[in-house]
C-alpha cells in the first residue's frame, strides 16, 4: 500500500448501461471504471459518501480492495451532474508503485511583490511527472520583494524532489505589474 492512499472498498458489477447506472446511484453507490497497463477494464461500484469525500482533494490515490484483491488507483476523471452536483461516474487509472504519472498541481502563491505592485498569477496548476505514491500537494512559487516587469516561468519554479516538469518551460506563471491605482497617481502628478 502507498503511504498516502486511503483505502476504500468496491464490488465488481455486472450491470451496465444509464438504467443499471441509475438503479446503482439510487443504491448509494458511484459506477466507476479501473482501466490501465494493458488489462481489461473493470467496471465496479463504490460507496457514495466515502469516495464523494476522497475525490474532493487532486489526484486522489486509492487502494481499492475489490472482492479481496487490492489494487492501486489515481482519480482520473470525475463526472458530476452540472445541476445537482452529484458524482455521477469516475475513471480510475491503475499505477504501480515506482511509477511515474502526469499530474496536476495547483501553484501556491507565497510572499508579497514590492509596493506599487500587483503580482497576476496566468496559471493556477502545473502539470508534472512524479512518482505515483509521491504526489505533492502542491507546488510553492515565492514572489517576496518581486519587482514591476518580473516574470516567473514554469522553468523558474522550484520544483519537489523527484518532479519534472510536464508543462512547457516558457509556460508564464506569475508576472509582476504596477497597480492600477499608483499607475492612475503617476498619471494625474504629470498632468498637473
Amino acid at each position: 500500500m502507498a503511504d498516502n492512499s486511503v483505502n476504500l472498498d468496491a464490488e465488481l458489477r455486472t450491470s451496465f448501461g444509464k438504467g443499471a447506472a441509475r438503479k446503482l446511484r439510487a443504491a448509494g453507490k458511484i459506477p466507476a471504471v479501473i482501466y490501465g497497463h494493458g488489462t481489461e477494464p473493470k467496471h465496479v461500484s463504490l460507496p457514495t459518501h466515502a469516495t464523494g469525500l476522497i475525490v474532493r482533494h487532486s489526484n486522489a490515490l486509492i487502494n481499492l480492495n475489490i472482492d479481496g484483491a487490492e489494487e492501486l488507483v489515481l482519480v482520473r476523471e470525475v463526472q458530476k451532474d452540472p445541476v445537482l452536483r452529484i458524482i455521477e461516474h469516475i475513471d480510475l487509472a491503475v499505477v504501480v508503485k515506482g511509477e511515474k504519472v502526469e499530474v496536476e498541481i495547483p501553484v501556491h502563491v507565497e510572499g508579497d511583490s514590492a509596493p506599487g505592485t500587483l503580482a497576476n498569477v496566468e496559471t493556477n496548476t502545473l502539470r508534472l511527472l512524479v512518482a505515483a505514491t509521491n504526489i505533492p500537494a502542491n507546488v510553492v512559487v515565492s514572489i517576496a520583494g518581486a519587482t514591476e516587469g518580473q516574470h516567473v516561468f514554469a522553468k523558474d519554479v522550484v520544483l519537489p524532489e523527484g518532479a519534472e516538469l510536464a508543462d512547457e518551460a516558457d509556460t508564464l506563471i506569475i508576472h509582476v505589474a504596477a497597480a492600477q491605482a499608483a499607475a492612475e497617481e503617476e498619471t494625474e502628478a504629470a498632468a498637473e
